[in-house]
This record gives C-alpha cells, sequence and structure tokens, in this order.
C-alpha cells in the first residue's frame, strides 16, 4: 500500500507487511531502486522513510510520529523489522534495505544522472560525505549540502536552498524522528523529486564512524557493532530499546491488530 502522498503509477500492485500502525513495502533492491528510477523520470515526488526496529517502536510509542511514516512510503532495515514480520505475518521481507547499502546501490545503478543534495550530520561530516559521492560516482553531480543543525528559524532559508539547487534526491540525515518529521513537514517546499531519511549515511562515507565486518552485518549483530563504538549514545536505544521492541510485537501478535500482509 502507498502513502497518501504518493502518486506513482505501479505495473502490478507491491505487497507490504502491516506492523503497527505501518505498513512497510516487500521489496528486492532492484524493485526498490526502479521504483526511485520512476519517479525520478517521472518527475513525481515520492518521499521515503526506511524503518528499523528503532523507527517501529518510536512510532508504536508516539502517534504523531506513526502519523508522520505513514504520510511516507516505508522500506525495511535490519533484523529486527525482519523477525517482525515473520512472527506477524509468517514471512519476512526480500532484502534488507537499509540505507548504508541501498543508498550506494541507488547511485550505482539507478541509471540516470541524479542531481543530489546532501542535508544532515555535522558539516564535516556531510561535507566528506559529498566529496566521496562526487568521487565514487562521477556520474552524478553533488549539487548542495547542508549539514543538521540548525535553529528552527533557518528552516525557510534551507528549504529555498534546497529548491533553488532542483535535486533528483534529497538525503537526509538527521536520525530518526527527526529526518522524517523535516522531510514530511518540508518535501513539498524544498521540491526534491525524491527525499530519502538515511540516518548515520553522511557519518558512514565521511569515515567518521566505521561499519561493522561484513561478517558481522551478515549475521545481523551490525546493532552490537555501533553499541560497541558509541555505548553512551546507544545503550538505551539496544539494551532497552530492543527487548521492548519485541515484546510490543508480541503484543500485536496476540491482539490480532497486524492483519495478514496487505496490499
Amino acid at each position: 500500500m502507498l502513502a497518501r502522498n504518493q502518486d506513482i503509477d505501479f505495473s502490478r500492485e507491491i505487497d507490504s507487511a502491516k506492523i503497527g500502525p505501518l505498513n512497510i513495502l516487500r521489496m528486492e533492491r532492484a524493485e526498490a531502486i526502479d521504483l526511485i528510477r520512476t519517479s525520478v523520470l517521472s518527475r513525481q515526488r515520492m518521499d521515503i522513510a526506511i524503518c528499523n526496529a528503532h523507527t517501529i517502536l518510536s512510532a508504536l510509542d508516539d502517534p504523531a510520529y506513526a502519523e508522520t511514516l505513514q504520510s511516507l512510503t516505508l522500506f525495511n532495515d535490519g533484523i529486527g523489522a525482519e523477525l517482525a514480520s515473520k512472527v506477524l505475518h509468517g514471512k519476512g521481507f526480500p532484502d534488507n534495505l537499509n540505507g548504508t547499502d541501498l543508498i550506494p546501490a541507488i547511485l550505482r545503478n539507478i541509471g540516470v544522472p541524479l542531481r543530489i543534495f546532501l542535508l544532515g550530520a555535522g558539516e564535516e561530516q556531510v561535507r566528506a560525505a559529498g566529496v566521496h559521492i562526487a568521487e565514487t560516482y562521477p556520474h552524478h553531480t553533488v549539487v548542495g549540502v547542508r549539514n543538521g543543525y540548525f535553529d528552527p528559524s533557518d528552516v525557510d532559508q534551507i528549504c529555498e536552498m534546497v529548491k533553488s539547487a532542483s535535486p533528483d534526491l534529497l538525503l537526509v540525515g538527521m536520525g530518526n524522528p527527526r529526518q522524517e518529521h523535516f522531510i514530511a513537514q518540508h518535501g513539498d517546499r524544498m521540491g526534491a523529486t525524491v527525499a530519502i531519511g538515511v540516518g548515520a549515511l553522511f557519518d558512514f562515507m565521511s569515515g567518521a564512524v566505521i561499519r561493522a565486518p561484513k561478517p558481522i552485518q551478515n549475521i545481523g549483530l551490525e546493532w552490537l557493532f555501533r553499541l560497541l563504538q558509541e555505548p553512551r549514545r546507544l545503550s538505551k536505544r539496544y539494551l532497552i530499546g530492543i527487548p521492548r521492541f519485541f515484546f510490543k510485537v508480541r503484543g500485536l501478535k496476540r491482539s490480532g491488530k497486524a492483519s495478514a500482509s496487505s496490499k
């Protein structure tokens, strides 16, 4: 099921998994890239949130955040979303569409040159991420970067900055729920064809944060690697949040509030 602000015409319906109030699309990575390519080529706006266990738990706790996410197109991220879908619907997702892997895959495989704007993270990190994209994917153009530390009084100027750059792809890395609220509230004013909330992507691209080795990623323990890197910042999210997440999922299963996957 597509969010209410999405107008892309599909040749077939896309399956989704309902987890609490959220309908998260079930797609292979190639399908997700094709969806974004279609949006860019047709100039039909699409705003995307990538939902991991923390995102879903935040939506279950906060109806206002859930409403924001319901206005966006939702992709899945990580082992938590995968297990929740299996518990509630008996099947998971075809691919893990976490932004750290999906965005480079988009840049490699979308097949059309993109104008890209980066918004978020610290000044050093976002600029380094822009340099990384420009050097690694020279067929695309980075048309602007802006750090994510600003006051509400700066929002009008930032929206005008993005709009003036006319990006096909706006990457917003402010962490959630802030990045999703920002995209939902200001996406129309910024005018980017596709906007995606990308969390810590700029920190990874800039080298400020090191990703887990592939074997750790493959067994679903990247969250543990990140926790060991940043225990003070992430301990509450993982050590308290993960048990709460699965307690909530079990509650959804018992209450029957997650119907069979919807179209």
